[in-house]
């Protein structure tokens, strides 16, 4: 906190285990920084889900929040359009990709290719009237991301225009 404090950062994106909780509380309350949760899909213990996340910082300063993983939550079989509107009045930051399966063997897609409703996810950010952060995460082809990110930046611009 104090790094973020210093680096003028309004928020930072991470997992405390459950039993700092109250510790990460008190530091989001004494530094006046948001603390947005990252849920990162099957696999992961403490946080496979937004829902996993709010259920223990519900109650807690609504300074503690969510990163919605569409990806990963996608991945634990989750439809990430309820997500959104389940936990929205937490949702601080958003990441966005596509995946190839609705499982835990779903690997990142350029957006548009995977299973992901693109097109109703935004719809429902719209009509939300979301304000926080949408970032693009993109996991394939780590040795040469941009025609990949590129093409997934096209899709959705796409699909913003249409809706507009």
């Amino acid at each position: 906190f104090e790094y973020a404090r210093k680096a003028g950062m309004n928020m930072i994106i991470g997992v405390p285990q459950h039993a700092l909780l109250p510790y990460a509380e008190k530091k989001v309350k004494e530094y006046n920084i948001r603390l947005a949760i990252h849920n990162h899909g099957p696999g992961d213990l403490v946080y496979p889900s937004c829902e996993s996340a709010y259920v223990l910082i519900k109650n807690m300063d609504g300074r503690m929040g969510l990163c919605l993983d569409i990806g990963h939550t996608q991945r634990i079989n989750r439809d990430p359009s309820a997500d959104l509107k389940d936990f929205f009045d937490r949702i601080f930051e958003i990441h966005v990709k596509d995946v190839s399966e609705a499982d835990k063997d779903g690997k990142t897609v350029e957006i548009g290719r995977g299973v992901i409703d693109i097109p109703g996810f935004l719809k429902l950010m719209i009509k939300l009237k979301y304000t926080g952060i949408l970032s693009f995460e993109y996991e394939k082809d780590e040795n040469d991301p941009v025609p990949g990110l590129a093409e997934s930046l096209g899709y959705v611009k796409g699909v913003l225009a249409v809706i507009n």
